[in-house]
């Protein structure tokens, strides 16, 4: 979805390049005239019963149906209706066809999109998430293509300004991998953190990007192979996911809920608020469905089918990212006599090659790209000098490894047994889940196929024959988690979620503790909560940080007499970061400033950590 927010800019470009034919209001004519048909009748090949279709005043659509195959038939072509040049993106960069229609400058993205697209057991990869997916993901992709031939040649504006036309969708096509390896950020992190190590040396690396819980860094690569590690072994996965307009930020998220014992109902009461990019169109596509089996209403990716978060008739779950580490990268030798083969114990094995095509936009013939997998997964870069290939093992390369499919299993469970239970088809990514039900019960689980690494804890990459294999996956009972604690309450906001005494090691990576501490002091604040009270703190504006870090000027001879103004406007700032707020924006410039001044003396800026936010 990054990619669409990227996209957008070219098409802006393309409606400027025609302003000289097209006025403003002839492109508004243009595009009204193509608009869905959402009131009457349309009679439709392909449905076997009438299916019914109401837009509430926000246009939410909600699809009654008396079977499971037309509700998904409809929610196929209702998407459609309302996002197709949305979803034709985001196909095309899970399949690698966005040079088809933008050119050469995304054939690097393309061919990360197919060496990434999953490759197993194609019977094993559908039951992975539930017996009915294959069957769900027909019916959905063939409402798409309903909607795809009833606009004919009156498609949406964006298609006209591009000249391009969507190409029929596939069931296969909602199992792409893309939008999972975006959220599974970890690799990319173990990339820098080896460039970070080699720069300056374990302990100061360590120092200048400490991990949660605190760790000695340990490689179990020589210097000499951290310092060959370069951002060439990320350059496909950059390109795949740069913006070409702007870069927004990746956001953070919070979820909490309350026991009966702490609402003013009696009944459990659960907010989540899960942070994306602002873009328009949103990430988010909400949708109610209704069907024998099914009632359940929320919001997913507009591209899959079934609904990722919200809530059914007795269950209703929310979700963050939780900071599961489910991806390695492991350095494998080559031969340098045999180019096609690496090492694996004492022999050598050859590289499994799969030889694809990528259609450019201008050139007359395809191009051929050769993609290269080990044992241990695709190849993103090998250097031939080094004799190296840097191997990438995710769980996304598993059966099951589509991002926020297994949620077809989740939004039919029916109280907390079955919710567990449907959790074991919930590979990726990586979430803490809130749960509730009507019958009182509430929860938190961090759900995620989960690694088990005997011999390393995942923040470097390891050498390909060494013996750092994955030894399986921790089953759901032994996955950090509680359900109806003592307090009544539950909160995550992507923080160190690990219980106290938790034996298993999931990951290093969280997000520091202000905003989940925000959200369980405030909670404590009350013993009864109502639905309009956490709709006011999901939209809590108060920065924690912000306050710290302002108070600490009261401590600082600032030895300039000009500066003082903006010292006292900090230092009598309430915290707040709303629309009218002088000391916000000042924070946001001084944090960057602070950090960047921290990081300067000791590594070159394209070293710097992440900030945190």
């Amino acid at each position: 979805m990054r990619r669409f927010l990227a996209l957008l800019g070219l098409l802006i470009l393309a409606v400027q390049s025609r302003a000289a034919e097209d006025s403003a209001d002839a492109l508004l004519t243009r595009a009204k005239q193509v608009l869905s048909m959402l009131d009457g009748d349309i009679a439709l090949d392909g449905l076997k019963e009438s299916v019914e279709v109401r837009r509430d005043r926000w246009g939410v659509a909600h699809i009654y149906a008396k079977n499971s195959h037309d509700l998904f038939f409809a929610q196929g072509f209702v998407a459609a209706q309302d996002r197709l040049f949305q979803i034709e993106l985001w196909r095309r960069q899970a399949a690698g066809e966005m040079a088809e229609v933008f050119g050469p400058d995304f054939v690097v993205a393309d061919c990360f999109a197919k060496l990434m697209k999953y490759r197993g057991d194609m019977d094993a990869e559908w039951l992975s998430y539930s017996p009915d997916t294959k069957e769900i993901a027909t019916a959905f992709t063939h409402g798409i293509n309903a909607c795809i031939a009833q606009f004919g040649d009156k498609l949406p504006i964006e298609f006209q300004m591009l000249g391009f036309r969507p190409k029929p969708w596939k069931p296969e096509d909602v199992l792409g991998r893309m939008s999972g390896i975006y959220m599974s950020q970890n690799f990319r992190n173990e990339i820098q953190r080896a460039q970070l190590i080699a720069a300056v040396g374990i302990e100061r690396a360590r120092q200048l990007a400490p991990v949660d819980p605190p760790r000695v860094y340990e490689s179990a690569l020589s210097m000499d192979e951290l310092k060959a590690i370069d951002k060439r072994i990320l350059a496909g996965y950059d390109a795949a996911t740069k913006a070409l307009s702007f870069k927004p930020a990746k956001s953070e998220s919070n979820n909490w809920v309350v026991s009966g014992l702490r609402s003013t109902s009696g009944k459990p009461l659960l907010a989540s608020d899960p942070h994306r990019a602002i873009a328009l169109p949103s990430l988010r596509y909400l949708v109610h469905l209704h069907a024998p089996g099914w009632n359940v209403i929320g919001a997913g990716e507009p591209g899959l089918p079934g609904v990722a978060i919200g809530h059914n008739e007795r269950i209703a779950w929310g979700f963050t990212i939780v900071g599961t580490d489910q991806a390695d990268f492991f350095v494998e030798e080559t031969n340098v006599e045999e180019p096609d083969q690496y090492k694996t114990g004492d022999r050598w094995d050859k590289f499994h090659i799969v030889r694809d095509t990528i259609a450019v936009k201008g050139e007359k013939e395809p191009r051929t790209v050769e993609l290269r997998y080990t044992r241990h997964g695709p190849v993103l870069f090998t250097d031939t000098k080094r004799c190296r290939a840097y191997a990438l093992k995710w769980v996304g390369s598993e059966p099951g490894g589509a991002a926020y499919l297994g949620s077809l299993a989740v939004a039919r469970a029916g109280n907390q047994k079955e919710f567990l239970d449907a959790l074991k088809s919930w590979k990726i990514p990586g979430l803490n889940f809130v749960y509730a039900d009507v019958d009182g019960n509430i929860g938190w689980i961090a759900a995620a196929q989960t690694p088990i690494r005997p011999k390393h804890d995942g923040l470097l990459p390891v050498p390909g024959n060494g013996g750092f294999e994955w030894t399986g996956y921790l089953p759901v009972s032994e996955l950090p988690q509680s359900f109806n604690p003592k307090s009544g309450v539950l909160a995550t906001a992507n923080h160190n979620i690990l219980p106290e005494g938790y034996k298993h090691q999931i990951g290093y990576e969280f997000a520091a503790p202000y905003r989940y501490r925000r959200i369980y002091t405030t909670l404590a604040t009350k013993e009864k909560w109502e639905l309009n009270e956490f709709k006011a703190l999901q939209h809590d504006d108060r920065s924690i940080p912000g306050l710290v870090l302002a108070r600490l000027l009261n401590e600082v001879d600032l030895k300039d007499a000009s500066l003082e103004p903006y010292a006292k406007t900090l230092i009598d700032w309430d915290g707040r970061l709303t629309v009218d707020s002088k000391a916000g924006p000042l924070y946001a410039i001084w944090l960057r400033t602070l950090q960047d001044a921290f990081y300067a003396p000791h590594v070159a800026k394209e070293l710097h950590p992440r900030r945190p936010r």
